[in-house]
């Protein structure tokens, strides 16, 4: 998985956020490594005066599929890069889970009977 990081001339940081950035979508998204094959973060500044005015949008690319793109507005950089890589997470886990366990996993009706009727409450009595 190949990990960008772009920032506009409003936003400081440099190589020490673009290191914790693509370090911290690493560890988050390796579970989705082998599905994603490369993933963008674009951190501005809106010129609009609100306190809200930090953007971070995380574009996430799968082998194969259409682009996935969140966007978190917060007034730190910090908050607007954690609440994207939140959303990203979960929609993530959204869209891979359906992927991938839709059909075939186990239900209730495939489930084998337990030996013993004890395990599931129920006591047999001989009266």
């Amino acid at each position: 998985m190949q990990i960008q990081v772009n920032t506009d001339h409003n936003i400081p940081g440099g190589e020490k956020l673009v290191t914790f950035v693509s370090t911290d979508l690493e560890d988050s998204l390796s579970r989705f490594g082998g599905w994603l094959t490369r993933v963008e973060v674009h951190l501005s500044e809106d010129a609009g005066g609100k306190p809200e005015d930090k953007k971070c949008v995380i574009e996430a690319r799968p082998g194969g599929k259409q682009p996935l793109a969140v966007t978190h507005h917060a007034a730190t950089v910090d908050e607007a890069y954690a609440g994207a890589a939140h959303k990203l997470g979960r929609v993530l886990d959204s869209r891979y889970s359906r992927a991938h366990d839709h059909k075939g996993s186990e239900s209730i009706r495939h489930m084998p009977a337990p030996e013993d009727p004890e395990q599931v409450g129920v006591v047999v009595s001989d009266q």
